[in-house]
């Protein structure tokens, strides 16, 4: 995994934010390159400007995209099941995980794209369920863009901020998805409070 991660500085020093952007669609449609590693090491590689942190957060956000596209598309064209056998050819990739996806997204509608964008182990292959589903394309690319937004900037952000420990990032992905659960919960009491207020005082 180092040398994946050693080429895909080496891409993104060379080529600047677009290699951001390939670095993500690649994590994305590839499990094992995990966006834990790969996020905050754009992150660094923007600290020591080689590209601006807003350009690598976009570039980031399109990559992921194009990545969650792809497995979209296979989802609707090649099903769950064998999807799921394509999955146990991959290294570090199981049946399960193309079932724990499925799970997720059956629990959680199609929400799942946009909260499951926020969780390591369902965040990439979310979007197979999507594909499965027919979830309407536009939707799925709203929720998926807005996730993966959120993820990245925190990510990244986090990376830059950091410098050369950007590496201690990996290690507190589970604190930060936890951290944005509250704020999107957060977001959607607000939300339904000030629908309340909003329908009470028209019935006025």
């Amino acid at each position: 995994m180092s040398s994946v991660l050693d080429w895909l500085v080496g891409l993104m020093r060379t080529i600047g934010a677009p290699g951001v952007g390939f670095a993500t669609a690649l994590e994305t449609v590839f499990p094992p390159v995990p966006s834990e590693a790969v996020l905050p090491l754009a992150g660094y590689t923007a600290s020591q400007g080689h590209y601006g942190l807003v350009a690598a957060i976009t570039w980031a956000t399109a990559g992921s995209l194009v990545g969650a596209l792809v497995l979209y598309y296979a989802g609707a064209r090649l099903g769950a099941e064998r999807l799921a056998g394509l999955a146990e050819r991959i290294p570090l990739v199981h049946a399960r995980d193309v079932e724990r996806a499925m799970g997720w997204f059956d629990r959680h509608g199609r929400t799942a794209v946009l909260v499951g964008r926020l969780v390591p182990g369902v965040r990439s292959l979310i979007s197979v369920p999507a594909g499965v589903s027919r979830m309407p394309l536009l939707q799925f690319a709203g929720y998926t863009t807005a996730g993966s937004l959120l993820w990245n900037g925190l990510l990244i952000g986090a990376g830059y901020e950091l410098g050369e420990q950007w590496h201690l990032v990996e290690s507190r992905a589970g604190e930060i998805s936890n951290v944005v659960y509250v704020v999107i919960a957060a977001a959607v009491v607000w939300f339904v409070v000030r629908r309340w207020r909003r329908l009470r005082r028209a019935g006025r």
